[in-house]
C-alpha cells in the first residue's frame, strides 16, 4: 500500500502555551482517529514559538514522510503576512531534500464550525439558551483578527450572517482586533444601538462577545481587556464572554476534510497554491447555513 502524505496542522501567530496545548490535543485526536496518516502540528508567523512548523516538519520526516499536506488553522484568509504558510514550509523543507509539501484551504466558516460557535454561545448563556425568548434578547458580537485584505474581513462578516441565519438571535454583529474597523468598543456600541427587544423577549438586552479564533492566546487576552474596559464604562449593559472554538471534535473533522480534498486534488494532477482562489465546496450543507470554504 502507498503511504499517504503526512498531515501538518499549522497554527498561526502565537507563542501562548494554551494554544500549544490545544494544538497538541487536536493532533492527538486526529492521530487516534486516523492512525494511517502521520500527523504533527506547529505554529508559523510567530518567532520563538515553543512548537514551530520547522519542528513539526522534522518530526514528520523522521517518521518517514516524503510528502506533507499542511492545513492552516485560520478561520479566514489573512491577507498579506510577514511569514505565510508556504514561506514557512519552504524554509522548513529546505533542510530535507526530496520532501514536498502542499497547502490546503483554511477551514473557513464551515457548517460544522458554525455548530461549534453556536455551542460556545449556548455555554456562555447557560442552560436556557435554546429558549426562543432567551435568544431573542441576545445580540452576538463576532470578533475576528482583522486583516489589511478586505476579502479576508468580508469572510468574518459572512460567518456572522451564517451564524445568525435561523438561530433566533436578535443579531450577529462583527468587530476586529487589528488593522480594520469596527474595533471592539465600536462593535459593542453598534450592538447596543441595534438591539431593540423583539416581540416575546423579556428581560434586559444582552451582548455575547464571541471570539472567532481557534485557540486562546494573545488575541483573546487583548479581546478580554477591551471587553472589560467597555463593560466598566457601560455598567447598564450585560456583556458575556464566550470561549474560543478550541480543539473540538468538529474541528478535527474539518481538518481531515481539507486534508483529503487536497490529497485528492494532488492525485488528479492539481494542487493548491498560495495565490488564487481554491475554495472547495463543503458538500451537503443545510440550506440555513449554505456556504463555501476559504481561500488557500
Amino acid at each position: 500500500m502507498t503511504t499517504p502524505p503526512a498531515l501538518l496542522i499549522a497554527g498561526h501567530g502565537t507563542r501562548h502555551e494554551g494554544a500549544t496545548d490545544a494544538l497538541e490535543a487536536l493532533v492527538h485526536t486526529l492521530a487516534e482517529r486516523h492512525p494511517e496518516v502521520p500527523v504533527a502540528g506547529g505554529f508559523f508567523g510567530a518567532g520563538g514559538s515553543p512548537r514551530p512548523v520547522s519542528a513539526a516538519v522534522g518530526e514528520l520526516v523522521g517518521r518517514g514522510a516524503t510528502r506533507i499536506v499542511a492545513v492552516p488553522l485560520l478561520p479566514t484568509p489573512t491577507g498579506p503576512l510577514r511569514e505565510s504558510l508556504p514561506d514557512a514550509l519552504a524554509a522548513a523543507t529546505a533542510a530535507h531534500p526530496g520532501v514536498g509539501y502542499d497547502c490546503a484551504a483554511e477551514p473557513g466558516p464551515h457548517p460544522k464550525l458554525l455548530g461549534v460557535l453556536e455551542r460556545r454561545l449556548d455555554e456562555a448563556l447557560g442552560g436556557s439558551a435554546r429558549r426562543p425568548q432567551d435568544r431573542a434578547r441576545t445580540t452576538v458580537l463576532l470578533v475576528g483578527r482583522g486583516a489589511a485584505d478586505p476579502y479576508a474581513n468580508a469572510e468574518v462578516v459572512r460567518a456572522a450572517r451564517l451564524l445568525w441565519e435561523g438561530r433566533g438571535f436578535a443579531g450577529v454583529e462583527t468587530a476586529f482586533l487589528t488593522l480594520t474597523a469596527p474595533d471592539v468598543p465600536a462593535g459593542l456600541d453598534r450592538c447596543c444601538v441595534l438591539a431593540a427587544a423583539p416581540p416575546g423577549a423579556t428581560g434586559p438586552m444582552r451582548i455575547v462577545v464571541l471570539p472567532y479564533f481557534f485557540f486562546a492566546g494573545d488575541l483573546l487576552e487583548r479581546l478580554r481587556m477591551q471587553t472589560e474596559g467597555w463593560a466598566a464604562a457601560n455598567p447598564w449593559a450585560e456583556v458575556i464572554d464566550a470561549e474560543v472554538i478550541g480543539p473540538a471534535p468538529e474541528l478535527a473533522e474539518v481538518v481531515m476534510e481539507r486534508y483529503r480534498a487536497t490529497v485528492a486534488d494532488e492525485a488528479r494532477g492539481g494542487g493548491r497554491t498560495a495565490a488564487g482562489d481554491a475554495r472547495p465546496p463543503f458538500g451537503a450543507v443545510p440550506p440555513a447555513v449554505a456556504g463555501a470554504g476559504g481561500q488557500a
